[in-house]
């Protein structure tokens, strides 16, 4: 059975620092493309950051030098380094783990909620 959970969420203040942690049981995730998402209220979910097996990463325009994606492929974990935070980032923020090509080997985990206070 595959599982991705999610955590590291919480309350911070403006211009405070989360780091969300992803870790996956049941597949081999070293080999997966793993997304960070994050939706609002009322909002589509968005894609935040990916990184892909060899390490490569992508980051919205709106978190770029801001959030920091890495991966620990002995841990089983994809960590989210988010500083700077600002109100507008509060969302819950989800993984994904997915294969290209491969729309079956798509996964996700239950989310975790970010709140930045003002």
């Amino acid at each position: 059975q595959v599982q991705l959970v999610e955590s590291g969420g919480g309350l911070v203040q403006n211009g405070g620092s989360l780091r969300l942690s992803c870790t996956a049981s049941g597949i081999i995730f070293s080999i997966y493309v793993v997304g960070w998402y994050r939706q609002a209220p009322g909002k589509q979910r968005e894609l935040v950051a990916a990184i892909t097996a060899s390490g490569q990463t992508n980051y919205a325009d709106s978190v770029r030098g801001r959030f920091t994606i890495s991966r620990d492929n002995v841990k089983n974990t994809v960590y989210l380094q988010m500083n700077s935070l600002k109100p507008e980032d509060t969302a819950v923020y989800s993984c994904n783990a997915g294969r290209l090509g491969m729309p079956n080997s798509n996964y996700w985990g239950q989310g975790t909620q970010v709140t930045v206070s003002s």
